[in-house]
């Protein structure tokens, strides 16, 4: 099943570190099946309050997001991002095409 990287990068300095970050990333990503879905967005915010930019990365499953984020290649940049940022940096799950809203009641 898919999984996604998502990133919540506030307070960004846009410095030679985040331009290396930015440079070598699509090469960590290749190797897992990663692909960026949203990177450096702002969203149009309907509720509530946001701020900074929004990545979202698709891996085709948990595991290899894991590997992604675990990897050396990668491993190596993430100094780059959080010498640069505040991040909040996760892995989640995502659902198959023919998942409904009721289906999370089956496990409540």
């Amino acid at each position: 099943m898919t999984a996604y990287a998502i990133g919540w990068l506030r307070d960004l300095i846009h410095g030679p570190e985040i331009v290396r970050y930015i440079e070598e990333i699509d090469a960590t990503l290749e190797p897992h099946g990663g692909r960026f879905r949203v990177h450096g967005a702002r969203p149009h915010v309907i509720e509530g309050e946001w701020r900074g930019d929004f990545v979202l990365i698709e891996f085709p499953s948990m595991e290899a997001a894991r590997n992604w984020y675990a990897s050396e290649a990668y491993s190596a940049l993430i100094p780059l991002r959080t010498r640069n940022s505040n991040s909040v940096v996760f892995l989640i799950d995502g659902v198959d095409d023919a998942y409904r809203a009721t289906n999370l009641l089956k496990h409540i």
